[in-house]
């Protein structure tokens, strides 16, 4: 890293993305903010200069939206500004069962986990590998490995496409990790409508000290990081257990966390 260079960061306004922006802050990267809600991201603009000596760009936009995501597209193109960082962040849930839900959100939130980490990552890497350096995050979740509706899917498809990037990609330079964590206290869960009481507070993980345990895992070449034991512990079942009983488990709890 030098001192031009620049870490895109979606979903940057809360929670983890928030804090993957000012991680990578404190490193002396400059900062490309994107989010849907332009005045969170020139708060924390404004955050972030008055701590650190780095620019910070913003960049709202809403990655359901083919024009818009474009616009995110191309700044990951803009070689006059490499981005040497991309944190692949920006995400949602949904508090309904498939059949009966209603298709256009399933379709809405599959753009956002799905399509736009396709789209921005392939923009990313064709510039990293070119310079011979550089570093994707794809922020997945220990819901890739148990069965729990389209949101496991597209984390199991997160995952998956991250490792697999990870080995197209490692004799250019460029570190590739899937980042899967469990239960953080951001605005996620509360949005995705699960209650808070339904887990129990053991499980929830600190947002700052998941993202430096992801830091130190990207640092270290780790492909899929799992920050936590007992999220290790829950991932090593899930591998190890018979299938029939994963399924079953993320079935169950689905349904005891819906309101």
């Amino acid at each position: 890293m030098n001192e031009s260079s620049w870490a895109l960061v979606t979903g940057a306004s809360v929670g983890i993305g928030r804090e993957f922006a000012w991680q990578y802050a404190t490193r002396g990267y400059n900062l490309v903010l994107v989010a849907r809600t332009a005045s969170a991201l020139a708060e924390l603009k404004t955050e972030i200069q008055n701590a650190f000596n780095v620019e910070v760009e913003i960049l709202p936009a809403d990655l359901t939206n083919s024009a818009e995501r474009l616009v995110v597209v191309e700044r990951l193109r803009d070689a006059s500004r490499p981005v040497d960082a991309l944190v692949n962040n920006a995400g949602l849930g949904l508090n309904q069962r498939f059949v009966s839900g209603d298709v256009e959100r399933e379709k809405y939130m599959l753009e956002i986990l799905v399509t736009a980490v396709l789209e921005l990552s392939h923009a990313a890497a064709q510039g990293m590998k070119s310079r011979g350096h550089g570093e994707i995050v794809v922020v997945s979740s220990v819901a890739s490995f148990i069965a729990g509706g389209t949101y496991s899917a597209a984390k199991a498809w997160a995952t998956n496409f991250a490792e697999g990037l990870s080995v197209e990609l490692q004799s250019a330079g460029v570190k590739v990790m899937a980042l899967c964590p469990g239960f953080t206290h951001t605005e996620f869960h509360q949005r995705a409508g699960i209650r808070k009481a339904d887990v129990p507070e053991f499980m929830w993980l600190d947002a700052r000290e998941l993202v430096k345990t992801a830091m130190r895992d990207l640092d270290r070449g780790v492909v899929v990081s799992v920050p936590d034991w007992k999220y290790k512990l829950l991932v090593w079942l899930a591998r190890h257990l018979p299938r029939r009983v994963v399924r079953n488990f993320g079935f169950k709890f689905r349904n005891k966390s819906r309101r």
